[in-house]
């Protein structure tokens, strides 16, 4: 495998795996078996690359996932910038450790949006930075879920 189309990811089923991967920390979000809803999983703290990848694809495995769904830090001018490369170059050395579908999407303004979210459900600073990172995966990977029903 390698990164995949969208039309790549509808021929397949099965549970996916959302990655929103920060400098500092990476959100994950998992779905259900039919693809309807994104859930937040869990957010680790990056540190080495071999560190963190065996921690996805054990998570990727205990799950039984059938896919990756990253999010790509595009500019909001639709550029690509020092960010995207980064994710690109994660997202090409995981694949040289497991040959898993890939799938890139676009996540701009996800952190935005659901830290806009917490703010309105008066939620305290402490626990709006526990949760933004995962928060921010299942969002994104709940863009994708819907893409894929229409």
């Amino acid at each position: 495998m390698a990164i995949i189309t969208l039309e790549d990811l509808q021929q397949s089923t099965g549970v996916l795996l959302g990655i929103d991967p920060g400098t500092k920390t990476f959100g994950l979000a998992i779905s259900d078996r039919t693809r309807l809803i994104a859930s937040p999983l869990e957010t680790i703290s990056r540190e080495k690359f071999s560190l963190d990848a065996a921690h996805i694809l054990r998570l990727y495995d205990e799950n039984d996932a059938k896919g990756l769904v990253v999010g790509l830090p595009i500019n909001m001018d639709g550029s690509h910038g020092p960010r995207t490369q980064s994710v690109r170059d994660f997202c090409t050395n995981f694949l040289k450790l497991r040959d898993v579908p890939v799938f890139l999407w676009d996540e701009r303004l996800s952190t935005m949006a659901v830290t806009r979210g917490m703010l309105e459900a008066d939620m305290s600073r402490k626990k709006r930075k526990e949760n933004v990172d995962k928060l921010a995966a299942s969002y994104i990977l709940q863009g994708v879920l819907d893409r894929l029903r229409s």
